[in-house]
């Protein structure tokens, strides 16, 4: 299969790239390296350096069977404060490349949407029926390509599939021996953060402690609650929803492990494996965050993986 893999230089996309080659797929990736990193293009992937604005000159040089778009800004303090950026560079972007995919017959779209669509839910785990109210430009944004994949599946036959996760870590050794995973400059995840200033105290050095942003949401210890879900297994979802485009249809699932966890459960935890104190100061929260975002992947299961809708 020829795939066009959009932010395939980025951490989830490239770890994607790198599965879909290893599996013998012909693969292109299409990234800026705004935030991504060149490093990261597997061996045996061609690298298109470009903006997803540019996508038709792509897609018209050779025929493609599917798409898998990553291409997106996603941090949610960045959304609320300029908020042009989210509209125009994940709405926009989007649109340039349905409109591509139309032009040059792609028939088939895996969309890397995200949790935030669903803002701060009424009750948790988070099932696909539930409300669509994001908190943030960011989910915004992302909801506003969902809608618009529904309205050109619909109505010219594109099959897609879209996949709403919610936090992801870890990193995915290659078949050479490396590594690729979270990198990002400022480092805004959780892991990271947490690790580099583990790091840090580990190697005898010092680092100004890490911000856990807010402690008085309406949780058991007052910080955020999430659900992560691990590079490699979010990858494998996103190789397995290949198979689940239907022509004319847009389907959205949940990924997650249905199990939350708070960000001074996820310290204390990073503080136990390594053996070292990791210190953490409390700030101001941060604009647009939900207290608790925990996936139902019932749908995910029993569509794709052949598993029981039920735990």
């Amino acid at each position: 299969m020829r795939l066009l893999v959009t932010g395939g230089a980025g951490y989830i996309g490239s770890v994607v790239a790198a599965m879909l080659v290893n599996g013998g797929h012909e693969v292109t990736v299409l990234d800026d390296l705004s935030t991504g990193h060149d490093d990261a293009i597997p061996p045996g992937a061609r690298l298109v350096k470009g903006s997803v604005d540019d996508v038709g000159t792509v897609l018209g040089e050779q025929a493609y069977d599917t798409v898998m778009h990553f291409a997106a800004r996603s941090l949610v303090a960045e959304s609320v404060a300029h908020p042009d950026r989210y509209w125009h560079g994940n709405v926009g972007g989007a649109l340039a490349l349905l409109d591509a995919m139309r032009a040059h017959d792609v028939p088939r779209l895996i969309f890397s949407s995200t949790a935030a669509t669903y803002g701060e839910p009424a009750s948790v785990p988070i099932e696909e029926s539930a409300a669509a109210a994001p908190t943030n430009p960011y989910g915004a944004s992302k909801l506003a390509v969902d809608m618009a994949i529904t309205g050109y599946a619909r109505a010219y036959g594109l099959g897609a599939v879209s996949l709403r996760y919610f936090n992801v870590a870890g990193a995915f050794r290659t078949p050479g021996g490396g590594w690729l995973g979270d990198e990002h400059s400022p480092e805004a995840h959780l892991f990271p953060n947490i690790l580099g200033i583990g790091g840090v105290a580990a190697a005898g050095g010092t680092r100004a402690a890490m911000t856990i942003h807010g402690d008085d949401y309406p949780t058991p210890d007052g910080t955020c609650i999430r659900d992560y879900i691990h590079v490699s297994d979010l990858a494998d979802a996103h190789l397995l929803a290949l198979a689940a485009c239907e022509p004319g249809a847009h389907q959205i699932y949940n990924l997650g492990n249905e199990a939350g966890f708070s960000v001074r459960q996820v310290i204390d935890m990073c503080s136990e494996v390594t053996g070292r104190d990791i210190p953490a100061e409390v700030g101001p929260r941060r604009p647009g965050d939900p207290s608790r975002l925990i996936a139902s992947w019932r749908g995910f299961r029993k569509a794709l993986t052949g598993g029981p809708s039920t735990t």
